[in-house]
């Protein structure tokens, strides 16, 4: 049997408020090339198909027209909310559609009832746990504590037990949203952590043959049967080195080796590369080793000594898509690098100033001008709060 394991969708999510939407339809239509063209009999979405719990609409009728996609293309589609979508909203209509081979599972108390599917070695039983938020699940699961690690266990405690009453060679796959020991994190996924723990043990999935995992946006394989997909778009600048794909896995009949007969990664179409850039500002707009990048969505982080005038504006005319701009100015030599607060000890509010300024722009002192113009500024403060006393 041959699964195609995707996630992350975050649909109607934008990028450095550069909308998405075009690159999300352009990802779903190679989802469904790819389901025609390397004959897939399953395809699993582990969770995070929208980008927050009320969608907008464009990404309502975006999810819309993918499911009728995969319905018409007959082949089956698992799919399990997670810690981005509403379940219940993304479960709406779950059993009619499920007519459709479009498989919703968003209830925590259907994670013991699995999709079975068949194949010439048997049946393959294919569980969804749906993100699993510990506060609001943990009576529902019986799970012991509070946290991501007892809840998952429940539910995989469920899992195994229905496996258990199932034929002997049934083979297992498990769908699941969660933060997994050994993963790799970006800037992009949104907080799990509870009581301070956010990952789980891999040792919660023995028993299963396969786990599709969602919620990490890079593609990795924590062992030969727990990976996760990644998203297929990047969604911020500490995801430029990831390579965005979907996981091809073929399961073979069940023995002693495994069941995973063959895996291979699927590259997602890339809308336009990312870079991040770094130096002074007349170095990165001269450098002619950064040709390369001047059609790319940039990150440039800026070390010049003293904050340039206009940097985005010049920025641009070189790359013309940089979306984020980054200070971080080099050091001039009599910079202690003590902490902003201890240099505001025993000084005046026009000093304090002065000395934030100069802070703020790498340690340049304010020249006479600059001097005049804040000792005007407090100046005239003074005097409005003399003048509100006195009219009280």
């Amino acid at each position: 049997m041959r699964l195609l394991h995707t996630s992350d969708w975050h649909l109607g999510r934008s990028f450095h408020r550069v909308g998405l939407l075009e690159a999300q339809a352009a990802f779903l239509d190679h989802l469904v090339a790819t389901v025609h063209a390397h004959d897939v009999d399953a395809v699993l979405v582990a969770g995070d198909v929208y980008d927050r719990a009320v969608p907008p609409l464009p990404a309502v009728e975006l999810f819309d027209t993918a499911l009728h996609r995969l319905a018409e293309a007959g082949v089956p589609t698992v799919m399990i909310s997670g810690n981005h979508d509403s379940a219940r909203r993304l479960g709406v209509g779950a059993g009619l559609i499920e007519r459709a081979g479009i498989h919703l599972r968003t209830d925590p108390d259907g994670i013991g009832t699995p999709v079975v599917l068949s194949d010439a070695h048997g049946e393959v039983a294919l569980y969804g746990l749906p993100y699993l938020e510990p506060a609001l699940v943990r009576e529902r699961l019986g799970a012991e504590k509070a946290g991501h690690e007892a809840v998952l266990a429940a539910a995989m405690d469920r899992v195994r037990a229905d496996l258990a009453g199932r034929p002997a060679g049934t083979r297992s796959v498990v769908l699941a949203h969660a933060f997994v020991a050994g993963g790799a994190p970006s800037d992009s996924e949104r907080d799990i952590t509870v009581g301070g723990v956010a990952a789980v043990p891999t040792g919660i999935f023995d028993g299963v043959d396969y786990v599709a995992l969602g919620h990490l946006h890079g593609s990795q394989t924590l062992s030969p049967r727990v990976r996760y997909s990644g998203s297929p778009l990047a969604y911020s600048f500490s995801e430029a080195d990831h390579r965005k794909t979907m996981w091809l896995i073929d399961l073979g009949p069940s023995g002693p080796d495994g069941t995973i007969t063959g895996d291979v990664r699927l590259d997602c179409p890339v809308p336009r590369p990312l870079a991040r850039i770094r130096g002074r500002l007349d170095d990165l707009l001269d450098d002619p080793a950064l040709a390369p990048h001047e059609q790319s969505w940039v990150e440039a982080t800026l070390t010049d000594p003293v904050r340039p005038a206009e940097p985005m504006a010049r920025l641009t005319e070189r790359f013309p898509h940089t979306l984020h701009l980054v200070f971080d100015p080099e050091r001039t030599g009599d910079d202690t690098g003590a902490s902003y607060a201890q240099r505001l000890r025993d000084r005046s509010d026009q000093q304090i100033a002065e000395d934030f300024v100069a802070h703020v722009r790498g340690g340049a002192a304010l020249d006479g001008a600059e001097r005049a113009v804040l000792y005007g500024a407090f100046d005239d403060v003074r005097v409005d709060t003399a003048e509100r006393e006195v009219g009280r």
